[in-house]
């Protein structure tokens, strides 16, 4: 039988663990700046082209990745493409709220000027 303290640390221990699982998930929107880690962020391509028809300047794939990147789940590796999809989506969003705010101060301060001038 395991010790109550052993039990409780190791609990502690995969608690933690799946947290930080579960805050990488939710991290990966847009495009990332920082690992959860602390590690720097990167633009990394595949060395092999994805399809044999690609004729792109960079062959392969793009990622977002995590300058201490190992396949353990705890790193950011990010397609390119949903990073900048998602972060295009954001800027759309936010500059449509931007836009309705502003047509909502332009209404508020042309009917306040129309009712101050006799």
């Amino acid at each position: 039988m395991t010790h109550p303290y052993q039990e409780m640390k190791d609990m502690k221990k995969h608690k933690k663990h799946y947290d930080m699982l579960g805050y990488i998930c939710d991290a990966q929107y847009g495009i990332p700046t920082r690992c959860p880690c602390g590690g720097d962020i990167q633009t990394d391509v595949t060395p092999n082209p994805k399809y044999r028809h690609d004729f792109d300047t960079l062959p392969g794939s793009r990622y977002f990745t995590c300058k201490n990147y190992e396949d353990d789940g705890m790193h950011f590796r990010q397609p390119w493409v949903c990073g900048v999809e998602e972060e295009v989506g954001r800027l759309r969003r936010e500059v449509k709220d931007m836009a309705e705010e502003i047509a909502k101060l332009k209404r508020i301060i042309t009917s306040t000027y129309g009712q101050a001038s006799p």
